[in-house]
């Protein structure tokens, strides 16, 4: 089976009897190994000391004082971070659990770095075994920012640290784009160059073509219905649709905050703009296998999914939102 996603460190996890990832110390200590966590030649003795301990222990208490009289402000706000990131994954028995136990919390403050790296080493586990690189180009839309990219009628998406700051225009077949690190190179995935995937999934630098009609759309979809089943334990189909009129938002899930927020003026009865409607990325079906197993709300109705890019052409999806969203009575993980 072909490996993808190494630097995610999903090598570094175990799994326990139902698939779920527990944290391990060789895990926390990659954390612990960051440059951002290595104490510079002026780190004070504190500093130096707490780095010192946590790589030969990487479970062992940490008090407030102790981070408290580190005496680079930057360095006291990064350590507060990471153990607070530690902590929570030591608190549950996954990282499938304390990824829940985030996104249900009111109060979470943990900075969305930390979350999109649970995203992106939960999914791993969710796509172990997946042989379709479609599927796992589309499930970087979870942890990973994109930009639209103009090119004709096409809707592609290319990874937004990958391409830049800048609005890149295509050329050469989308083989270089302007506006890309001059050593990147960022080609469309398709069937022609797909196994690249494999070698390459790492690099965040093939595009994702999201066309209506296209497999990009059935790729999404499959990666979606993976993460709920994986996170809830509950099956369900997932449908790409090519029109809003093809839906009666009965219960919808905004799949980012601006989707969420077109959804609401669509349940309110407004008519969305040309200028709105055109920022719809993506609308999909999901109807649920079992209605009794999964405790639904509703009986019968399907909940459609939105997806939608910002005013500046852009997409951050919120996969919490699948999880938080449905209209199921309980929200259990099977690990």
């Amino acid at each position: 089976m072909k490996d993808f996603w190494i630097a995610c460190g999903h090598h570094l996890l175990d799994r326990d009897a139902s698939g779920g990832l527990r944290a391990t110390d060789e895990f926390l200590k990659a954390y612990f190994s960051r440059p951002e966590l290595m104490p510079p030649d002026d780190a004070c003795p504190v500093e130096r000391r707490l780095h010192r301990e946590l790589l030969a222990d990487p479970r062992q208490p940490v008090g407030d004082d102790e981070i408290a009289a580190i005496t680079d402000q930057d360095a006291r706000e990064n350590w507060r971070f990471v153990l607070a990131f530690r902590d929570l994954l030591l608190r549950h028995p996954t990282l499938e659990a304390a990824y829940l136990a985030t996104v249900r919390s009111r109060t979470n403050d943990l900075p969305p770095v930390f979350v999109n790296q649970l995203v992106h080493v939960i999914l791993r586990n969710a796509l172990d075994g997946c042989d379709d690189p479609f599927a796992l180009r589309a499930a970087e839309l979870f942890f990973r920012s994109q930009r639209i990219l103009p090119h004709e009628q096409a809707l592609l998406l290319g990874d937004e640290e990958v391409v830049g700051g800048q609005s890149p225009t295509p050329v050469l077949s989308l083989i270089s784009m302007l506006g890309v690190a001059a050593d990147a190179r960022l080609d469309v995935l398709s069937e022609a160059n797909a196994e690249e995937y494999w070698r390459r999934s790492d690099d965040f630098d093939m595009a994702f073509d999201l066309t209506p009609g296209g497999r990009g759309r059935t790729a999404l979809a499959q990666a979606m219905a993976r993460w709920i089943s994986h996170l809830l334990g509950i099956d369900v189909a997932i449908e790409p649709l090519r029109e809003l009129h093809d839906a009666q938002l009965t219960w919808y899930v905004g799949l980012d905050a601006d989707a969420t927020s077109l959804g609401d003026r669509l349940w309110h009865g407004e008519q969305l703009d040309e200028r709105s409607a055109g920022r719809v990325l993506g609308l999909f079906r999901l109807t649920f296998a079992d209605i009794c197993a999964a405790k639904v709300d509703m009986q019968g109705e399907p909940v459609y999914l939105l997806l939608a890019m910002t005013s500046d052409r852009k997409l951050r999806m919120k996969p919490q939102n699948l999880l938080t969203g449905l209209p199921i009575k309980r929200l259990e993980m099977v690990t």
